[in-house]
């Protein structure tokens, strides 16, 4: 795994043969950022990354200048490597919280210029977390949210949905 572009840019990190997350192919994600920043300036902004699994979108979002990250990942072996990723970069800008991602949107009062979320492609409550962080208010008016999904899923009827993209078998659908 590698970080893309911005301060940290070109530092690897090795994710354990034992993960069960699959991180965001560079290729997507490289292409994803290319979007992103015609919607939001990352600079000083605050971002949530849910179901971070390797940390792969924390790491490229505090690279990219993100003066506060929240990296939200339950399973305990990836935590854990988020942290020791963090520890590495010697940064104090994020917050990795070993939580469950529903739960965490539940309790969150905090609002965010730019919310990640790339959940297991199986998870059946992958429909639901569009209406969850709109509904709790946790994207900041002009924020952007993405979520990261497979292809059997179609959010353009959403009333927040504003554009689809797919990069191979990685489709992201984005929101305002």
């Amino acid at each position: 795994m590698r970080i893309i572009t911005g301060k940290y840019k070109g530092r690897h990190f090795e994710i354990p043969r034992s993960f069960k997350a699959r991180p965001t192919t560079d290729f997507a994600k490289e292409n994803i950022f290319n979007v992103l920043i015609q919607y939001v300036d990352l600079e000083e902004a605050t971002a949530l990354d849910l179901f971070s699994g390797t940390g792969s979108i924390t790491l490229e979002l505090l690279s990219r200048g993100c003066s506060q990250v929240i990296s939200v990942e339950m399973d305990r072996d990836h935590h854990r490597f988020i942290c020791e990723c963090l520890k590495k970069l010697d940064t104090q800008a994020c917050i990795p919280l070993r939580a469950d991602v529903f739960r965490f949107m539940k309790s969150c009062h905090q609002q965010f210029d730019f919310i990640f979320a790339d959940p297991p492609y199986a998870l059946k409550e992958i429909p639901t977390i569009p209406d969850l962080i709109f509904g709790k208010e946790l994207l900041k008016e002009g924020g952007l949210f993405i979520l990261e999904h497979g292809k059997d899923h179609d959010f353009s009827q959403h009333p927040h949905f504003v554009e689809h993209r797919s990069y191979g078998s990685v489709n992201f659908s984005l929101f305002r």
